[in-house]
């Protein structure tokens, strides 16, 4: 809990029993959560946490730049507490999100497109699918094929 709120501290955020709160689950759990995700899973705890509050709070930690916010999925935002260099992998087929290391640095091209543009930001998102998924669609495939 001293972590979360020290991380707080230190990306200017005024820590509250609701802010720690959600970003220790952020810092416990890599599972690029949603908004009803995180929700869900603390209102046990806190009962008086409303969805409106995760939603802000979590608005808040992105635009401090304490955690990412990742649009890889269509249908709604997810959240990643681990700010480390790497990207994403989304299976098509289960919807998982996985971090992926990267083994070089992505930067952002330097040249006459791009001279006038000020990037803060970078995501590198990458779809198919998860091993476990491309396994059973092999197997299907195989005896579809048979």
């Amino acid at each position: 809990m001293d972590a979360a709120k020290q991380y707080l501290i230190d990306n200017g955020i005024k820590p509250s029993v609701q802010r720690i709160a959600i970003m220790l689950y952020l810092l416990e759990h890599r599972s690029h959560p949603t908004v009803d995700e995180i929700f869900n899973d603390l209102h046990k705890a806190i009962p008086t946490l409303s969805k409106t509050t995760v939603y802000n709070t979590l608005k808040v930690f992105a635009e401090k730049g304490a955690i990412l916010s990742l649009t890889i999925d269509e249908k709604m935002v997810r959240f990643d507490g681990y700010k480390q260099r790497h990207a994403h992998f989304k299976c098509i087929s289960c919807n998982e999100i996985y971090d992926v290391e990267l083994d070089h640095d992505v930067e952002f091209p330097n040249n006459e497109t791009t001279k006038d543009f000020e990037n803060i930001e970078t995501h590198v998102y990458h779809r198919g699918y998860c091993a476990k998924c491309a396994k059973k669609k092999e197997t299907n495939n195989k005896l579809k094929s048979e």
